[in-house]
C-alpha cells in the first residue's frame, strides 16, 4: 500500500484527489494540507511514502520562498525514502528545472490527467524520474539564459534595476545589458510590458527562488 500525503491549496482539487487515490487498491492517502510549510511536520508524523506537492500553496508566513519546491528540498534532506512528485497547473518556464534542483523524483502539469498521474505515482514508486512538460514551455525558455530569466523573475517581483544589480552581485550597467538582451529576444520595447506578459501567460511566478 503506497501512503501519500497531499499537499494542495484548492480545496475542491485536494479532495478530488483524495478520492481518486483512496479508491485504488494499492494506495492510501494518509495525510492533507493547503500549506506547504505543513508537509516536513506531518513527514515526521504520518512517515508517508510519497507526497504529492504543488508548487504554489498557501503558507503561514506569506514568505515568497516558501513554495512546494521549497518544501520538497528540505524533504528530500530530512526524509531520503520518502518519493516527492511536483505538480502544477502553470507553465512557469524554471519550474521543472528548479524541482529537479530540489530533489524531486518526479514532476506533472496538472492536465495530463488521472490516469496518468496514477500512473506516474506508480512508477515513482518503482524508482523512475518522471519529468512531464508541456512543448511550449521548454522553446520559450530556451531563448533565454539562466541569468537572464534570474534578472527576469526579480524585475517581475517589482524590484528596482539597483535592486536586481544587488541581489544578483552584478553592476547596474550589467543588468542594463542583461535587460536589453532579454528585450531583444522577446520583441518588447519595455522590460516592465515583459514582465507584466510574462506573469500574465503565468511563463515567471514571481516566486524567490532558493
Amino acid at each position: 500500500m503506497i501512503k501519500i500525503l497531499i499537499v494542495e491549496d484548492q480545496t475542491i482539487l485536494r479532495e478530488s484527489l483524495k478520492k481518486l487515490l483512496d479508491g485504488q487498491e494499492d494506495m492510501e492517502v494518509t495525510g492533507l494540507t493547503s500549506n506547504a510549510e505543513d508537509a516536513p511536520k506531518l513527514c515526521r508524523k504520518l512517515k508517508p511514502d510519497l507526497i504529492l506537492m504543488d508548487v504554489v500553496t498557501k503558507n503561514h508566513s506569506n514568505d515568497l520562498n516558501a513554495n512546494g519546491i521549497h518544501y520538497a528540498a528540505e524533504i528530500r534532506k530530512e526524509f531520503p525514502d520518502i518519493k516527492v512528485v511536483i505538480m502544477t497547473a502553470l507553465p512557469e518556464i524554471t519550474f521543472a528545472d528548479e524541482a529537479r534542483k530540489a530533489g524531486a523524483h518526479s514532476f506533472m502539469d496538472k492536465d495530463m490527467g488521472s490516469e496518468y498521474l496514477l500512473s506516474m505515482i506508480r512508477n515513482t514508486m518503482k524508482g523512475y524520474s518522471i519529468y512531464s512538460l508541456r512543448a511550449e514551455r521548454p522553446h520559450f525558455a530556451a531563448q533565454f539564459t539562466e541569468k537572464e530569466i534570474a534578472v527576469l523573475r526579480l524585475v517581475c517581483q517589482g524590484k528596482t534595476r539597483r535592486e536586481v544589480a544587488k541581489e544578483m552581485g552584478m553592476s547596474e550597467s550589467r543588468i542594463k545589458l542583461v535587460v536589453t538582451s532579454i528585450l531583444d529576444k522577446s520583441g518588447f520595447d519595455n522590460i516592465m510590458k515583459f514582465a507584466v506578459y510574462a506573469v500574465g501567460e503565468g511563463l515567471i511566478v514571481p516566486v524567490k527562488e532558493q
